[in-house]
């Protein structure tokens, strides 16, 4: 006890023993439901003085007692905290470092104390995908959103594995809960994309690219979002062409051409509705007009097919010669118009308009060859074959992607090597890949 504590007893003690000598009279005390007792008043002081004093040390050990307590639970807490940073360090250095069992060992620790800490669980589900087992990452991801509700890492990789394991409604219905979230998640949006596609679901991925190009910010990448955008539609539409829903198809088409005039696929997609409809001389008009504003060429190669397919090749002879008179330094027209006189057999044209290209196109010492073959002169021919090898390729050009190079016999609307809508073209020049 301190010096000022007794001094506070010795002031106390002096006080009631000056009240005792003025104070000797008893006073009376009646228990509840007991009897009556009498005490001296200075007694009564004391009794008061000594449970008063009583009661404070009882209340101050209490509070020391749950003092001790709560320190003691909190360093307790404390060096869990520090055991588990330390576990969860060294499983990251394990994990860095290809150390699958010190990692799986220093995780498995972790969950054993700790069974709901998140982190640790998603660690130990991505190694489970690594390793392939996908069932067994799912349960670890899920333990960790359950941990965790609005844990994107876990829903991400959650949707990641059920892709995985080839279940696409619970992989969109993970990326749904991202997106209830975050409702501007922009891998999210990527991600569903991904998803939609494989499926071929247009009219989802439609909604689902406008808040993709919604969300973009870049002016180059806004441009990208955009013909990807075009691209889906075209899709949707073809769909409909697909299942003769001409009316939507149509309207589709010209949508996106409206948009976007070079939008090449959409062009012949208007053609096919229309012949789909009956309307084969509409068809063969409008590919006159979508080349007069595109100049593109494999649109002469449908117009081609359409025409010949009607049994009036002059119309289309005099289509050629018409655009000629108006671009007459147009090599690759020039081109469509001698493989046309090679076709019907119109030699002497077929030689004027050939000799003209020689050495433009690779396709050309083929075609002279073949004409030089009908004319009897063999060893013109045979000078005109060494020039190249295959003689079948000389009245069907490729097709090549201006993305990524990829070549193909047959147009299709999306290239399958780079998947980008409206790159196909045809492949004119010998050694050059240009647009048409």
């Amino acid at each position: 006890m301190g010096k000022l504590s007794i001094s506070v007893v010795i002031i106390f003690l002096a006080v009631i023993a000056m009240f005792s000598v003025f104070n000797n009279d008893a006073t009376s005390i009646t228990v509840p439901f007991g009897e009556v007792y009498k005490i001296p008043k200075i007694g009564l002081i004391l009794v008061s003085a000594v449970f008063g004093a009583l009661t404070m040390l009882v209340l101050f050990m209490v509070r020391d007692s749950m003092r001790f307590m709560v320190n003691y639970q909190a360093q307790r807490i404390h060096k869990r905290v520090e055991k588990i940073s330390e576990l969860y360090n060294r499983a990251l250095n394990a994990i860095l470092g290809e150390d699958t069992a010190t990692a799986r060992s220093s995780l498995d620790q972790i969950l054993k104390m700790d069974p709901g800490h998140s982190d640790a669980l998603l660690r130990m589900g991505n190694m489970e995908t690594r390793a392939g087992d996908f069932q067994q990452a799912a349960t670890y991801y899920k333990r960790a959103l359950d941990a965790s509700e609005r844990n994107l890492e876990a829903l991400f990789s959650l949707a990641e594995v059920m892709q995985r394991l080839e279940r696409l409604d619970d992989s969109l219905q993970y990326i749904d809960e991202i997106l209830q979230i975050d409702q501007d998640n922009h891998s999210a949006f990527m991600k569903k994309r991904a998803l939609l596609e494989r499926d071929s679901r247009w009219d989802d991925l439609i909604e689902v690219q406008r808040a993709i190009l919604r969300l973009e910010r870049d002016q180059q990448r806004q441009e990208r979002e955009k013909s990807i955008l075009m691209g889906y539609q075209y899709e949707l539409a073809c769909a409909a062409l697909e299942t003769s829903e001409l009316d939507k198809a149509n309207k589709g088409f010209r949508a996106i051409v409206k948009e976007d005039n070079d939008f090449i696929p959409a062009h012949v997609g208007v053609v096919e509705t229309m012949i789909a409809g009956n309307d084969t001389d509409g068809a063969v008009e409008y590919i006159e007009k979508a080349y007069a504003s595109t100049h593109v060429h494999l649109l002469l190669v449908r117009l081609e097919d359409i025409v010949i397919g009607l049994g009036d090749p002059l119309r289309l002879i005099r289509t050629y010669q018409h655009r000629l008179s108006e671009e007459p330094d147009n090599t690759g027209l020039r081109f469509f118009l001698a493989k046309l006189y090679f076709r019907l057999e119109m030699v002497d044209d077929a030689f004027r308009e050939l000799e003209a290209l020689e050495d433009t196109f690779p396709e050309v010492p083929l075609l002279l060859g073949e004409l030089y073959m009908r004319r009897q002169q063999c060893e013109k021919a045979v000078e005109q074959f060494k020039k190249t090898m295959k003689l079948s390729s000389a009245l069907k050009v490729p097709y090549f992607c201006m993305e990524c190079g990829h070549s193909a016999m047959q147009w299709v609307g999306r290239c399958p090597s780079c998947d980008n809508w409206n790159t196909m073209r045809l492949r004119l020049n010998a050694g050059q890949e240009r647009k048409d």
